[in-house]
C-alpha cells in the first residue's frame, strides 16, 4: 500500500541523506512551514496542511486544509490522524525533530500513537533513524548505523535484550529515571537485535 510521508517545519540540513528515504509513490504532506523542504527534498505535495502560523499559506494548485490556530493537536498530530481516517497504514515522518523541544518531545509521542494503533512509523532526521519496538517484536541494527540507542518513552521495560552488540544485555530492567542503554554498537560485520517482554523501546539508529 502507498506510504505517507508527512514533512514537518523542522530544520532539514542533510537533504541527500533524508532523500535516501523517500520513494518515488510516496503521498507527500507538508505541515505548514514543511512547505519549505519542497525543494531540498525534490518532492510536491499532495495534500497541504496547517494552521499556518509560522508560514503564510502559499495557495498551491494542491489540496489544501486550513486549521485553527487554537486546538488540542499539533499541525504534525492533525496531519496523521487526516491521513489515518483517508486509509494509510505507513508512515514516514521528516522534519519533525529539532528546534523547538516541545514540539521535538511531542512528535517523538506521535510515533507511540501511530505504532500502538497498529501502524508502521519510521522518523529521520539529519543524524539518525526512529522507530518503535514493542513487546513480541525484533529490531534490528544493521552494520551500517554505527551507533544505537535505546530510550524508554512509556513506563519501564522489562525483559530487554540486545544481541550482536559492543554491550550485550539479557532480560534487563531499563527505568526512565536511569537509560544505560544509550550509544551501543552492533559488533562487526554483525546485525544487532534488541527486543523486549513488556512495555516500550524507542529505537534510535545513527547514520
Amino acid at each position: 500500500m502507498q506510504r505517507c510521508v508527512i514533512i514537518g517545519g523542522a530544520d532539514i540540513g542533510n537533504y541527500e541523506a533524508v532523500r535516501n528515504y523517500l520513494q518515488p509513490d510516496d503521498f507527500i504532506v507538508c505541515c505548514d512551514s514543511g512547505l519549505k523542504h519542497r525543494e531540498g527534498l525534490s518532492v510536491q505535495p499532495n495534500l497541504v496542511i496547517g494552521d499556518f502560523d509560522s508560514s503564510e499559506n502559499p495557495h498551491l494548485p494542491v489540496e489544501t486544509i486550513v486549521l485553527p490556530c487554537e486546538k488540542d493537536d499539533t499541525d504534525t498530530m492533525a496531519a496523521v490522524r487526516e491521513m489515518q481516517k483517508r486509509g494509510f497504514e505507513d508512515f514516514l515522518l521528516l522534519g519533525v525533530f529539532g528546534g523547538r523541544m516541545d514540539h521535538t518531545l511531542g512528535n517523538v509521542y506521535i510515533l507511540l500513537w501511530l505504532k500502538n494503533r497498529g501502524y508502521r512509523v519510521l522518523a529521520v532526521d539529519d543524524y539518525s533513524e526512529m522507530e518503535i519496538v514493542l513487546p513480541g517484536e525484533t529490531g534490528r541494527i544493521a552494520p551500517v548505523h554505527p551507533y544505537f540507542s535505546l530510550l524508554i518513552i512509556a513506563g519501564r521495560a522489562e525483559g530487554v535484550t540486545i544481541k550482536n552488540a559492543k554491550y550485550p544485555l539479557e532480560n534487563a530492567i531499563v527505568t526512565p529515571e536511569y537509560q544505560y542503554t544509550v550509544s551501543n554498537e552492533p559488533l562487526p560485520g554483525k546485525t544487532a537485535e534488541v527486543s523486549l517482554s513488556k512495555g516500550v523501546l524507542l529505537l534510535i539508529r545513527d547514520r
